[in-house]
């Protein structure tokens, strides 16, 4: 009687293509469809519905809406605080960006605190801030309204509050690359006898432009945006101290629909500009982390 040995061979090879049959999770799919649901709740369909209130009545009433003098002006001073801030957070996120990420000194964090204190406050706070800073009954009101200078109800009072809310952009986006970057090439240059703004211009910022230039982008849409801390410095006066987002609020209470989602198309095509320009250095970023 002989015994059949078993074929190890054929019982692996059998074992090798049965493979068990991997079953498709639902859950991706399940936060996938959460998300997309999440963000047209609160911004696909929010953004539609502006574009279609703007054009509701065609284009010749919308282009109209934006011709309005009211409108003008507040566009007009939009663009002023934005100039305006835009150079001030830049000189100053710079010095505080070579300050923190080249010298270690006591309270650098306490530092790193005060320049994100904008992220963490309440727009509307900081605008109560100033005036309880600036207005006629706070600390430097008397020494003010001695000078005759009016800041509070004012343009000046304006662009200290969009200043305040987009300080730091350009800090926050210089600080990390400058960290990263080091100070070999910036040190091989001083011993060659370059100066320090020779060293500055040719070395550094070079080195650091694409974060300057991400948080030159966010300043701006910051700048643009700012509805609280302004409402409350501005007091929002027509045709004087109403930008465009105090404009949309203004023209809606007034019943005046199609001025206000005229205004808000602007608006939201200003923030399309910024995220495009946003992505194209998120992409040329990280294509010189690759080289």
């Amino acid at each position: 009687m002989t015994l059949d040995k078993p074929s190890f061979h054929s019982s692996a090879s059998d074992t090798h293509t049965a493979k068990p049959k991997e079953q498709k999770s639902w859950v991706p799919i399940l936060l996938i469809g959460i998300a997309i649901a999440y963000l047209a709740l609160v911004q696909y369909i929010p953004t539609i519905n502006v574009f279609t209130q703007a054009f509701s009545k065609g284009v010749g009433p919308f282009l109209a809406n934006l011709s309005q003098p009211a409108f003008i002006h507040a566009a007009w001073l939009t663009l002023l605080l934005a100039l305006i801030s835009l150079p001030v957070n830049t000189v100053f996120g710079l010095c505080a960006a070579w300050a923190i990420a080249r010298h270690k000194f006591p309270g650098r964090a306490v530092v790193l605190s005060i320049i994100d204190l904008p992220f963490s406050i309440s727009p509307v706070v900081a605008g109560l801030m100033i005036v309880l800073l600036y207005g006629r009954n706070g600390w430097f009101g008397p020494w003010l309204q001695a000078l005759d200078i009016k800041i509070i109800f004012a343009f000046p009072g304006m662009v200290l509050a969009t200043a305040f809310v987009s300080m730091p952009f350009v800090a926050r986006e210089v600080i990390p690359v400058l960290e990263e970057f080091g100070k070999d090439q910036e040190e091989a240059a001083r011993t060659l006898g370059a100066k320090d703004w020779q060293i500055f211009w040719r070395v550094t910022l070079p080195s650091i432009r694409w974060g300057l230039l991400y948080g030159l982008i966010l300043t701006n849409a910051r700048a643009m945006g700012e509805f609280g801390a302004v409402s409350v410095v501005s007091g929002n006066i027509a045709t004087q101290t109403q930008s465009l987002p105090l404009f949309v609020e203004d023209a809606y209470k007034q019943y005046e629909t199609e001025a206000a989602f005229s205004a808000a198309v602007l608006l939201a095509l200003l923030a399309v500009v910024t995220l495009v320009l946003k992505e194209i250095l998120e992409r040329k970023t990280s294509i010189k982390d690759v080289e």
